[in-house]
């Protein structure tokens, strides 16, 4: 069974607590936050006072990705702003143990993210000290981007790395999740489907978590 995150990045922001509350109403239980420093993706969104707020404003799981430089100087922060999952990249941490170690202490989730272009076997060690690990489906920085079909072999890599190993960690996949797709990735392995797009983008976001959701067990 699979959770839908949906992501704000494809939501109004003019009327983003209406979103958010929409979405919740259709069965939500996480809401994807994606930060972007506009240095290791060529885009900028939003930063702590605009998690803080969303914390104000719902009691869903927000999870955090963070698609900046340095993340590590950054994680912990997020976490007392009101992040409950928060995620870094590995081609952006040269200090991914002690980063994804700090997110766990400071009493979040702790995952590690990985691009569409960087070897799998990248994340072979940090899995053993992270929760969940988020397969980028899409080039990071922009939403509305066609899902690569290559991941669904990384998928499915992923998650016999982390049968074979015994560990307990999920698999998060973010970037072109849709319904004409959305079987077929949970079949490769996801646990948590981030969609922005096909959320926020049907008219109706409640009934677009609904029709996407495969309504059962919900990892939080």
């Amino acid at each position: 069974m699979y959770s839908i995150a949906p992501s704000i990045l494809s939501a109004n922001f003019v009327r983003l607590e209406e979103e958010i509350a929409a979405v919740e109403s259709g069965g939500a239980t996480i809401l994807h936050v994606d930060v972007m420093d506009g240095r290791f993706v060529p885009n900028i969104t939003i930063g702590l006072p605009v998690v803080k707020s969303i914390r104000k404003a719902t009691s869903m799981t927000i999870d955090t990705h963070l698609m900046i430089v340095e993340p590590g100087d950054y994680a912990v922060q997020f976490v007392d702003a009101g992040a409950d999952m928060v995620s870094v990249h590995i081609e952006a941490d040269q200090h991914i143990h002690r980063t994804l170690q700090s997110i766990r202490d400071a009493g979040a989730k702790a995952g590690v993210v990985i691009n569409p272009g960087t070897p799998l076997n990248s994340v072979s060690e940090a899995i053993y000290h992270a929760d969940y690990v988020l397969i980028m489906s899409v080039n990071p920085g922009f939403g509305g981007q066609k899902f690569i079909p290559r991941s669904l072999d990384r998928l499915r890599e992923l998650r016999q790395m982390i049968t074979d190993r015994g560990l307990d960690v999920r698999i998060e996949i973010d970037g072109g999740i849709d319904m004409s797709n959305i079987n077929v990735v949970a079949d490769a392995g996801a646990d948590i489907m981030v969609a922005g797009s096909a959320v926020f983008g049907m008219g109706d976001p409640a009934e677009a978590v609904r029709a996407l959701s495969n309504k059962g067990a919900v990892w939080v």
